[in-house]
């Protein structure tokens, strides 16, 4: 049974969760004063490989940078 209980405003507002998370570290991020911004901003990169599977073995696997 579904709950008809208050809705949190960023669902209510068409968004998911992580969304609004991001949209509310952008902020605080670029309210921080130097060095501090600078050393946040670095950490907002997120770094991953990517590998293809074939035959059950991976592929050489590809290094993906996300800002």
């Amino acid at each position: 049974m579904a709950s008809t209980g208050a809705v949190p405003f960023w669902r209510a507002a068409g968004m998911t969760y992580i969304t609004y998370s991001n949209i509310c570290a952008n902020l605080v991020r670029n309210c921080l004063k130097e060095p501090h911004k600078t050393e946040a901003l670095s950490r907002e990169k997120v770094h991953f490989s990517l590998s293809k599977w074939s035959e059950g073995k991976p592929e050489k696997p590809r290094l993906l940078l996300v800002h």
